[in-house]
């Protein structure tokens, strides 16, 4: 099963890899990071295809996906 890791701190929560992941794998957290940003969280009961979109969008590299 495919896992995606994000690293909360990296994210800025522009959300650009929730419009980008096909399965909507990804959404926002609802607990803000030190920065006082809300970051994104993967949703685990996803049916992620590790298409890696979202890692590949994300300008600040807070995204990996495994497969």
């Amino acid at each position: 099963m495919p896992k995606i890791t994000i690293d909360r701190e990296k994210c800025k929560g522009c959300l650009l890899c929730i419009s980008f992941c096909p399965k909507g794998a990804i959404v926002p957290d609802t607990k803000l990071n030190r920065k006082g940003i809300k970051p994104v969280r993967f949703k685990k009961d996803t049916a992620c295809i590790a298409c890696a979109m979202c890692a590949v969008i994300c300008p600040d590299c807070c995204i990996e996906v495994f497969k």
